[in-house]
C-alpha cells in the first residue's frame, strides 16, 4: 500500500478534469479548512456512502512506559476526530480485501 498526499490528489484531480493545479490546491484546501473548523466547532460532518467524521471524548487511562513498567502515567481525556464508513466505502473495501492482504 502507498501513501497518497494532498499534492498527489490535486496533481490526479486536476490531471482528469483539465482544471489547473492551482485551482484545484484552493478548493480541495478550502474544504479541508472548512471541514476542520466545522468538526472544531463540535458539528459532525456527514457524506453520503462515503462516510461521517464526528467528534468523541477519549476516557483519561493509565498507561505504561516500557522501560519503567511500574510507573504509570497518566494520559488525559482528550476529544479525537472518528470516522465511520458509510455502506459503499464498506462494501467495496471489504469486497477488495483478502486474508493474505491483512497484515499484524
Amino acid at each position: 500500500m502507498a501513501t497518497v498526499t494532498k499534492k498527489k490528489f490535486i496533481q490526479e484531480i486536476s490531471k482528469k478534469n483539465g482544471v489547473h493545479p492551482n485551482d484545484v490546491r484552493n478548493v480541495v484546501q478550502s474544504f479541508l479548512d472548512e471541514m476542520t473548523s466545522t468538526l472544531a466547532s463540535g458539528d459532525r460532518v456527514e457524506f453520503r456512502d462515503f462516510g461521517v467524521f464526528e467528534l468523541v471524548k477519549r476516557k483519561q487511562k493509565i498507561g505504561r512506559n516500557p522501560k519503567q513498567a511500574d510507573v504509570p502515567i497518566v494520559i488525559p481525556s482528550r476529544m479525537a476526530v472518528k470516522f465511520t464508513p458509510g455502506k459503499k466505502m464498506k462494501e467495496l473495501i471489504e469486497k477488495d480485501v483478502t486474508p493474505s492482504d491483512v497484515t499484524v
